[in-house]
Parts: structure tokens; sequence; C-alpha cells
């Protein structure tokens, strides 16, 4: 990509550079959030800023920068790149003071999945992780690294984290959903980073009748489920097939069902989302 933006000037690639001096971003005080640009529409842009925003709280990292500041730098970025499609990495980096503060808007080349997957489903590996303030989206990556290359290295779409009670709360970068008939069951949302897909997945699904529930999970229940499925900026719904050892017979109908309804809510809602929860 040709371009970047930092605190609000858009500059040329060649100049995004983050000083080795800069211990914040070294140690991981920071947050980010990852949007999509797609035909020249921009994605829930007023969610994903709200998030980025409410993250920064979260870990307590103040500074100067309001909602309608980084909506507009987003979308002068936007208007400066020579592409129509890609995705939007923001950072937020901290400072000991606020006013240091530094928000660069990247872009990104679009992550598309296998769309094999879409049809077979994927497969997913539990690990034993409880994320530190999971309600955030920090920069503190090294454990959903870890644990992400492990299940790329086993063959796995992503991997599963486990809380120390047992239950299965989150991937390394999706959120998880199990399914049964018209019901969703999504793990409760103080043990989870609700996604802006995860978001707009529900209120989809209410919209059409289906009702959702938040319970606990736990891996030796899935067999209680008629499938599963994971979400994100990227993935959309991605259906999962097979959890650690345990397989689904097939991808759900109830399943399928929403996979198109939320592809057409997709094509119709030009990026935009209101919400009815």
């Amino acid at each position: 990509m040709n371009v970047f933006s930092h605190n609000g000037q858009i500059k040329p690639a060649s100049a995004a550079v983050i000083p080795l001096s800069n211990i914040e971003y070294a140690y991981g005080f920071g947050v980010y959030e990852s949007m999509k640009l797609r035909k020249g529409i921009l994605y829930f842009l007023t969610q994903h800023v709200q998030r980025l925003l409410q993250s920064a709280q979260e870990i307590e990292l103040e500074h100067p920068f309001t909602t309608e500041q980084l909506s507009t730098w987003i979308q002068a970025l936007v208007n400066n790149l020579e592409t129509d499609s890609c995705n939007l990495k923001i950072m937020l980096i901290g400072s000991k003071q606020p006013e240091d503060c530094s928000l660069y808007i990247i872009p990104l080349a679009p992550l598309y999945p296998d769309r094999k997957l879409y049809k077979k489903g994927a497969k997913a590996i539990c690990f034993n992780y409880e994320r530190w303030k999971p309600n955030s989206k920090s920069l503190n990556m090294l454990p959903s690294y870890h644990y992400y290359s492990k299940a790329k290295q086993e063959g796995c779409y992503d991997c599963l984290f486990v809380d120390n009670d047992g239950f299965i709360c989150e991937g390394s970068r999706t959120n998880f959903f199990c399914i049964k008939e018209q019901t969703l069951y999504t793990p409760p949302l103080n043990k989870i980073l609700e996604g802006v897909t995860y978001q707009t997945i529900i209120d989809v699904a209410q919209e059409n009748s289906y009702e959702v529930v938040e319970q606990d999970i736990m891996p030796q229940d899935l067999s209680n489920y008629e499938g599963a499925f994971l979400s994100s900026t990227s993935s959309k719904i991605m259906p999962l097939r097979q959890i650690d050892e345990f397989e689904f017979d097939s991808i759900s109908a109830k399943l399928k069902e929403l996979m198109q309804l939320y592809n057409v809510f997709l094509e119709e809602c030009n990026g935009e989302f209101k919400g009815v929860r």
C-alpha cells in the first residue's frame, strides 16, 4: 500500500516507522482494531472506532483522540488509497503523557479464507489460557501469537482458549458460537472480547427469529450441539467441523441458513450497522 496515517497526517508508506526506544509499543501498551474496505465500502466504522476507544479505557490508556477525529482520519486515508479493497489496522499506542500518544492507520492486503472451508468446515484446537482483561483488544498478543502458531502447525484454522474453569471462551482472533436448532449459544460477554462481527451476527440472528443464549460451554459438552462456528472481520461466519478430537456430523441446516442470511446482510447494509439489541 502506498500511504498510511499517523495522528491524522497522511504519509508515504516508507515513513511508517516506530522508534526502537518506544517502550510502550515494545511492552504492548496499546490497543488496535481491524476493519475492512471492500469495493469501496468501509464496514462498521462507528462500531470499530468505539471499540478501539473502549479498549483504551479498559487498559487505562489516556489519550487526546475523539471518535470524530478517528472517523475523519480513517475516511481521509481511504480516500487517498489506490485500492478499493483492503484491511485497515488501527493502532493506538500509549505514552507517559496523553498528548504524546500515537494513532496509526495502516492499510494491509485483504484476507480471504479458503472458500472450501465454508463448505466442509474448519478445524480448531483447544489450549488452556485465560486472557488478561478480555474486554480489551490490546497489543499484548504474545500468547495469542504462540497458540495460533501451534494451531496452524496442527492444520487448524484457529485455536480456542479454555479458561481456568474449563470453559471455552474465544479464539485467538475470533469469537466462538455453538448452535442447536434455531438457538445460538455464546460464552458470557464478561469473559470475551465482543467483536464487531459478533455483534452484527447476533443482530442478524435475532432479526430472523434465532434465539441467543449466553452460557458456559465445555469442550466435553460439544456433542450437545448441532454445530459450532467462529466469527471475525475477515472470516465472517466460519463453520467448524472439528474441535480437538470431536467431529460434528455435518454443517447443520440452520447454520447454513444463518451463513446465507449474514452474507445477504453484508451485501445490503452498505457498511452501516444500526443494531436492534
